[in-house]
């Protein structure tokens, strides 16, 4: 069974900075996008940043500039260092990734526990 741990969530005034990680584990065989969504309260979950497995990288225009994705293929992890932090970031930070279970070769899309972001004004 594949799953993703999150980690780095918490309370931080706006302007700081938090890093998110994200780890899978289990059996698979490549690993392909990986990405972050978030969902605020009444909100529909939203695409934050997501990198593929050659690094080529997309971002929400809401985060551009503040936030970098990147991932340690190696390590089978991803992270979202956030900057500048402002009170509208507050979200359930939910890691996200597809990739080929070993095994069985399925097409698998894998979602995070979440982790929750706080920013205080």
């Amino acid at each position: 069974q594949v799953q993703l741990v999150e980690s780095g969530g918490g309370l931080v005034q706006a302007g700081g900075s938090l890093r998110l990680s994200c780890a899978a584990s289990g059996s698979f065989f490549s690993i392909n996008a990986m990405g972050w969504y978030r969902q605020a309260p009444g909100k529909q979950r939203e695409l934050v940043a997501t990198i593929t497995s050659g690094g080529s990288t997309n971002y929400a225009d809401s985060v551009k500039g503040r936030f970098t994705i990147s991932r340690d293929n190696a390590k089978n992890t991803v992270y979202l260092q956030m900057n500048s932090l402002k009170p509208k970031d507050t979200a359930v930070y939910y890691c996200y990734t597809n990739l080929i279970e070993g095994g069985t070769g399925r097409y698998l899309e894998v979602w995070g526990q979440g982790t929750l972001v706080t920013v205080s004004s």
